[in-house]
Order: C-alpha cells, then structure tokens, then sequence
C-alpha cells in the first residue's frame, strides 16, 4: 500500500518509495541536490544504487558524508561549505538520526551568516535567522527512532563544551519525507529495540508533558500503540514489512508530538550521549523506568488513562512493568553502569548539564540539581523510586 499523508508535512509512505526521490526533487524544484548521509550507511549497496538512480536524473548531484553517529557543529560547517562550493540548491538527508539532524542543519545553515550556536532552541533565538535563503529538505529516514524527519530542530553537539545543543527553526521542518519501510529491514534487532525505544521515549514524554495540546497528546497514545503492537515483532522479524511500516510511523509520531514538550529522560541523556557517545535511543531506554517512577505523582492519572487502549491493566504499575518487561525482552541494559564505567562519571558536571536542557522545562515535575543527581545515583545502582 501507498499513501501520501500532509501532517505535519506532506509525508510520501510505502514500500519502495525511495524511487521517488527525483520527483520530489523536482516538486521542490531542486536541480543539484546534496546527498546527505553518514560514513557507514554510504558504502551500502542499497544506498550506492539509490544514488545511482539519482545520477540518472541529476548529473550534478553531491555526496556528503564526513560524519557519523552523534555529530558535532564541525560536521555541518564542512557540509555547508560542499553545499557552496558545489553551488548546490537543495538538501536529501538520508539515514538515522545523526544523517538526517546534519542534513537539515546544513540546508539551514547554508543560509546563515551567524555561527550554528546562535540559535539554540532558548527563547526567540530562531528569530535571528535569514530564512530567505534556506535550502528546501527532502528527508528520508532508515530508522524508526528519532523521528528526525517532521522535526524543526537538529541535535548537534558543541565540541568545545562537550554539551549537545537543540538548533531549531521551523524551516527546519523537511518540506516532503519518504517513509519506505524497505530502508530499514536490514536493521539488525538491536538497533531496531534502541531506535524503537527511542520513539517510544518521544511519545511518552510528550503525552506526560504538561499543557494543553490534545493534537499532540492524541498522536503520542496512537504512536505508543504502534510500538507496543509492533516492535518485538520488528526485533523478531526484521523483514515484517507492516512491523517495520508501524515503526517508521510512531518514530515520525513522537517527533511531531513533541512539540508539546520532553521531559527528563532526555535530559539525562543528552549529557550521557555527548561526554560518552552512548546511543540516544538506548540511553532513552536505561533511563525510562527511572523517570516513570519519579515523576509517578505528577502523570499517573494520565498513565492510567491509556491503559485500556494499550490493553493493560488500568493502574500505573501495569504500564511501568510492560515498560521493564519489553526492556528485559529486548535485552536493554538496566543500569547506566552496564554502558559506561561509573569511574568515568562525574555526577556533579552531568547534573548540572542535565538541569540545563531544554527538555527539563517540560518535564511533570519541577527539577532542581538535586533531582538529577539521585536520578543518576538510581539509574547507575538499579533502584527504583
């Protein structure tokens, strides 16, 4: 089956839609595109005759790829600067996360004269943008994690501090994303749980934020089913095509459904991402419990709300054990001591970073230093609150 979808942007959805990237070049009146994508995913074969498709259509076409997981801002200066020198006029970000955060930066900042930092999601920042020369986006995903695509920001982290840092822009927004379920069936089950608890870290975060967004609230609980209905069957058989389409879709959910907010799962784990290159997704995972239960007084109303959709039983600590069970099946670390040596923390400096991330300020409960030191503290022993 294939299916166009316009929210929050015009989605093209189906098996082997990948095909139709030199149409949506051309929608988008692109003529020279940069082919944006990570170091490991470039020497694929699957990706190798995705771009000789697209030299077919366009004989100008760039490839940029000096980059891998977890980018900094030297990776979108040096794509910028291919962008420019190869006078290209638009942007196909392609892969996981990293690939697709670096190829919305640049397409930003190929417009830009101030340096990236400037417009860190704080406050009206994105305001001092140019946005008369921001090059058009075309995003295709293959994971289902970050949901990347129908996001207005990018995750970059500054090497100079060590911290990662939220650039966003509503420009940011690709402007068509091809979800084809087909790019991911090769990915192996362990990133598929990592990347799969990444979205679910996103809808759930954004369904527990306060405010009021039923928009976004009524996408994070669809996008919760999809990944309760559809991930051990992903992990199980990566070639279950309707697995892998459910997936792709919850992964988009929770991108557009946090624009109501995050929480503090991710920030615990932005500073672990950053000071050790911890994947996002499974450092999500470590931490989900540990949140839960902290912020237990503040969201089990709405926890248990959704229970009877998710078919659960309706109390709070039916979902946290179907979240410990899926986490145990898939075989995720319970303990942040199990993915990086507790001697190598620095519990004060990772607080302190942690505090700082623009995902606290959504979180149910108010945090304060102190708060993020014991949640720390319980995530590298094990306890629960």
């Amino acid at each position: 089956m294939k299916s166009n979808w316009n929210y929050p942007t015009s989605i093209w959805v189906g098996e082997n839609r990948v095909t139709d990237l030199p149409l949506a070049c051309k929608n988008l009146k692109i003529k020279k595109p940069l082919f944006v994508t990570d170091k490991d995913l470039i020497n694929l074969p699957m990706v190798k005759k995705i771009i000789l498709n697209l030299k077919k259509n366009f004989q100008g076409i760039r490839i940029f790829s000096n980059f891998s997981g977890n980018p900094v801002g030297q990776n979108v200066e040096e794509g910028v600067e291919e962008f420019k020198n190869s006078s290209c006029d638009g942007v196909i970000a392609f892969g996981g996360g990293s690939g697709i955060d670096v190829g919305k930066a640049v397409a930003f900042m190929s417009g830009q004269s101030r340096p990236i930092w400037d417009f860190e999601d704080v406050g009206d920042n994105w305001k001092k943008a140019d946005e008369n020369n921001i090059a058009p986006i075309i995003a295709v995903p293959t994971t289902a994690g970050t949901g990347s695509e129908t996001g207005r920001a990018s995750a970059i982290i500054n090497k100079k501090t060590g911290v990662k840092k939220i650039i966003f822009h509503p420009k940011f927004l690709p402007s068509v994303v091809i979800l084809d379920p087909v790019l991911t069936i090769d990915l192996s089950p362990r990133l598929t749980a990592a990347t799969g608890m990444d979205a679910l870290a996103h809808n759930l975060e954004a369904f527990c934020a306060p405010g009021f967004h039923p928009m976004a609230d009524g996408i994070a609980i669809e996008g919760i089913k999809l990944i309760k209905k559809s991930l051990l069957t992903a992990v199980n058989n990566g070639k279950d095509i309707q697995a892998r389409s459910d997936l792709l879709a919850a992964a988009s959910m929770g991108s557009t459904s946090f624009q109501k907010g995050l929480g503090a799962i991710h920030s615990l784990s932005h500073p672990i991402n950053s000071q050790f290159n911890v994947h996002h997704g499974l450092s999500n995972a470590i931490f989900m419990p540990y949140v839960l239960t902290f912020n237990k007084k503040f969201i089990e109303k709405r926890i248990v709300s959704i229970c009877d959709y998710l078919n659960l039983d309706k109390n709070f600590d039916s979902f946290l054990n179907w979240i410990l069970d899926l986490r145990k099946t898939l075989k995720i670390p319970n303990k942040l001591s199990d993915v990086v040596e507790v001697n190598k923390i620095n519990i004060d400096k990772l607080s302190q970073m942690a505090l700082e991330d623009p995902s606290t300020a959504t979180n149910p409960k108010k945090m304060t230093i102190d708060d993020m030191k014991i949640l720390y503290e319980y995530s590298l022993s094990g306890k629960l609150f």
